[in-house]
């Protein structure tokens, strides 16, 4: 089954999608019968391209990389309603950075996609932070598909952990480290590193987002807390309804006289009885989260069934965002198959 895409942001994340699915294309064809190619691409500086018989995606983020221009700025919204006017199985890849308090562009984005007929995945937390609700009917009521696992955790499949392989089980809670940026800066000063050197470290290799405040603020873990919530727990909460504290007020002193407690400060985002925060907590070294390190995330469910289930991320990056994107699709394809009576692969 071939995918046509049409890629919305054409940052780090999609660059690096990019290049991955042509490193996985051999196997992607091989195990799951999926051919993806890229017909349009939609940038903020560098101009836009479409071509109905597909475009090298690498060679565009080769020339972006280069600071060149694929084209003409065409609105995002007029080259996915181009997309969809093709006779084929189209998909929108969002990628556009996360707008906290709108959740916009990306929520118009998804919005034209799903009324046009096109499945769509993104790793934008806007959407489902913001929109989940009225995004994912609209999915339903066109029959096509809405999916984000790129959102939390990467390449962690947490959304998918609980849709397809914890049949009628309740969420009742959760607890997590879930923003890389902020855990490395804890991490660094608990080894007597400095603060602005930590966040510098995370924003040349792409991790933070393009607004760094956004991780250092709670901002971040805030609409992630959201995400999960409104998901996995039918929450209707927004990033600015979590009650969120970022690590800004958190010197090397504080994180250092903890660790001489035997303790452990960490930005913990939690769920519960409809409502969420964010939060600098200092725990026992024994707890889970507080063994994290590094770019290492973690997410803590509470279950009505099965107890308390953690998922550890033990690494993170731009290549596991951008493998979210790629098993996404290949849920697609699944699922196209199966409402098309073919055995899922």
């Amino acid at each position: 089954m071939r995918l046509d895409l049409v890629l919305v942001g054409f940052g780090n994340v999609a660059r690096r999608f990019v290049r991955l699915a042509r490193e996985k294309a051999v196997p992607l064809e091989r195990d799951h019968g999926v051919t993806i190619r890229v017909c349009g691409i939609v940038t903020a500086r560098h101009g836009s391209t479409f071509d109905e018989a597909g475009t090298d995606a690498v060679a565009a983020a080769d020339a972006v990389e280069g600071g060149r221009s694929l084209g003409e700025s065409v609105p995002a919204v007029d080259v996915i309603r181009r997309a969809s006017r093709l006779d084929r199985t189209g998909v929108l890849v969002e990628t556009t950075p996360l707008n906290v308090q709108t959740g916009q562009p990306a929520i118009e984005h998804v919005r034209a996609a799903l009324l046009a007929g096109l499945h769509v995945v993104t790793a934008n937390k806007g959407p489902v932070a913001i929109a989940w609700a009225e995004l994912d009917r609209l999915a339903r009521e066109r029959g096509v598909s809405f999916l984000f696992e790129g959102a939390v955790m990467d390449g962690v499949p947490v959304f998918n952990l609980v849709r397809e392989t914890m049949p009628g089980v309740r969420i009742t809670g959760f607890r997590g480290v879930v923003n890389s940026t902020t855990n490395h800066i804890l991490t660094i000063l608990e080894e007597g590193g400095e603060f602005d050197a930590a966040l510098d470290d995370m924003q040349r290799a792409g991790i933070t987002e393009a607004d760094p405040s956004l991780d250092v603020d709670g901002w971040d873990a805030a609409a992630k807390a959201a995400a999960l919530a409104n998901v996995l727990m039918r929450a209707d909460l927004t990033p600015e309804k979590v009650d969120r504290t970022g690590i800004r007020g958190i010197t090397g002193a504080d994180v250092r006289a903890a660790a001489a407690r035997g303790s452990r400060i960490r930005l913990v985002a939690s769920a519960g009885n409809g409502h969420a925060r964010v939060r600098p907590e200092e725990l026992p070294a024994s707890d889970p989260l507080a063994q994290l390190r590094g770019m290492q995330n973690a997410v803590v469910f509470q279950t009505d069934v099965l107890g308390e289930i953690a998922m550890t991320q033990l690494g993170g990056g731009l290549t596991q965002t951008a493998y979210a994107l790629v098993s996404d699709l290949v849920t697609v394809a699944r699922r196209i198959r199966s409402d098309d009576g073919a055995p899922a692969r």
